[in-house]
């Protein structure tokens, strides 16, 4: 069941998302892809297989896996003048870095983790350059399509099918790791340049305070409260909050200052 959702759902988010690209720019197609709509369900799997204690123990490293994203998103800015392949080999080195820093803080509560991961969000959002955010007039190769859809697939798979070998904490960081954002990412480069690249990542950022939100309801109702109460407030929780997030991610491009300085 759970590779068949894999197998499906992989090719419907990015193909979705690079087609939301297209249509409205690279901010918005990252603000698809920040949203637990991998990560989610894989946990709720986790959950069936191997009860709620481990779900909610996962849950922690996927806050860790949060965190570790926007060291991946300052690795890739940092690295952007260098060209795609040179921004996501640092960006990836970025996120394995501080998720096995990030290990160290397996312990603290959650709900500080969530706050800590929400405020270096923000403060990311400041320091990154600007971005270009509307969608670009340039025609796309016939085979664009097919090879975001392949890699990130194929990146998918193989990342949560290793996952669940290495314990819950560490499970959590792997399986958050930036497939989409990665994909996008580098597609956006490829096609606009390191602005909509950047535009990419901003979006991913602003929407990923609603996945923050998903996963603390999880960690601390799944176990008492039952998995259709857990996993229905965090859904709840974080479409509100999405919701709210959608506007910004829009407006990158426009006015990046102002949109930066609301977001704070």
């Amino acid at each position: 069941m759970l590779l068949l959702l894999k197998l499906t759902l992989t090719p419907l988010l990015i193909g979705g998302a690079s087609l939301a690209s297209r249509r409205w720019g690279p901010a918005v197609a990252g603000w698809i892809v920040a949203l637990p709509l991998t990560s989610g369900p894989v946990l709720f799997f986790v959950a069936l297989d191997h009860g709620p204690e481990f779900a909610a123990a996962a849950a922690v490293g996927t806050m860790l896996g949060l965190g570790a994203i926007v060291a991946f998103s300052l690795g890739f800015a940092a690295a952007a003048s260098r060209g795609p392949a040179a921004a996501l080999v640092v960006a990836v080195t970025c996120y394995v870095v501080a998720g096995f820093a990030l290990q160290s803080a397996a312990g603290v509560p959650l709900l500080l983790l969530g706050a800590l991961v929400t405020l270096a969000i923000l403060v990311t959002l400041q320091v990154l350059p600007p971005a270009t955010g509307g969608p670009s007039a340039r025609r796309h190769p016939s085979w664009d399509m097919p090879a975001r859809i392949i890699v990130g697939t194929v990146l998918v798979v193989g990342l949560t099918t290793i996952a669940p070998l290495l314990g819950p904490t560490v499970s959590g960081i792997v399986t958050t790791f930036p497939v989409y954002v990665s994909v996008l990412s580098v597609f956006a480069f490829l096609h606009g340049g390191q602005s909509a690249a950047i535009g990419t990542l901003r979006g991913a950022l602003i929407g990923l305070p609603g996945t923050v939100a998903f996963y603390l309801p999880i960690h601390y109702l799944l176990a008492g409260a039952g998995m259709a109460a857990a996993f229905g407030l965090s859904l709840a929780i974080t479409a509100a909050i999405g919701a709210m997030a959608l506007p910004r991610a829009r407006g990158i491009g426009s006015a990046p200052d102002e949109l930066d300085v609301e977001m704070v």
